[in-house]
């Protein structure tokens, strides 16, 4: 597969092939919903917590005797049904990750990866022409019609484009080291570098 290299200005700098093992798959969403729910799942505090019958301060006494009230028999205070009691079987503070295999996720990001090839939404480009000023950035981005875009570049980003990209909303910048199922999908467009498609080989070889 191959496809045109740009620049930030639009203009045709050459050509790049794509390996068909990482951009060709057959695109399965049963498998992006899958590797997706186990980043988020990973992502969740799981800090809500509610008090137990131990927890809930109070007497351990029991309120009254057992017979002769006429009452319905109770053995604390603190239980749920009254006021300011426990909670039965509320939440606690727990971690919701699960296990996914790195053969599995490895296949999820390759099929994102594929899924935005097939849909004409991944481009390759040239960030050698960034200025670093945002404004020069934003009219570059608007002659492109890259309004929601994650741009992957090698192991380190490329600095100037970084800064210029800080500011302006729907666009983020992530080195291939922190490319990831959930940004892909959640962004339009996905931009990468050369180095990006050099360091995504070596990483899903």
């Amino acid at each position: 597969m191959k496809l045109d290299v740009i620049t930030l200005d639009n203009k045709a700098v050459g050509t790049v092939e794509l390996p068909e093992n990482i951009f060709g798959l057959e695109v399965r969403s049963d498998i992006l919903q899958r590797v997706v729910r186990w980043q988020l799942a990973k992502r969740q505090a799981g800090t809500h917590k509610t008090k137990t019958i131990s927890e809930i301060s109070g007497t351990t006494k029991k309120p009254f005797k057992q017979k002769g009230t006429g009452r319905a028999r109770q053995g604390s205070t603190r239980s749920a049904q009254f006021r300011g009691g426990s909670t039965i079987f509320g939440p606690v503070v727990r971690s919701h990750a699960h296990d996914l295999t790195k053969k599995f996720r490895a296949l999820g990001l390759k099929t994102a990866l594929s899924a935005k090839a097939q849909n004409g939404k991944l481009v390759v480009v040239d960030l050698e022409s960034a200025s670093g000023k945002t404004k020069d950035l934003a009219v570059q981005l608007k002659g492109l019609g890259w309004t929601s875009a994650l741009v992957i570049d090698g192991a380190e980003v490329n600095n100037l484009f970084a800064r210029a990209a800080a500011n302006i909303p729907g666009v983020d910048v992530l080195p291939t080291q922190g490319a990831n199922v959930y940004d892909i999908l959640r962004r339009d467009t996905l931009v990468l570098t050369k180095a990006a498609i050099e360091k995504l080989e070596e990483r899903l070889k």
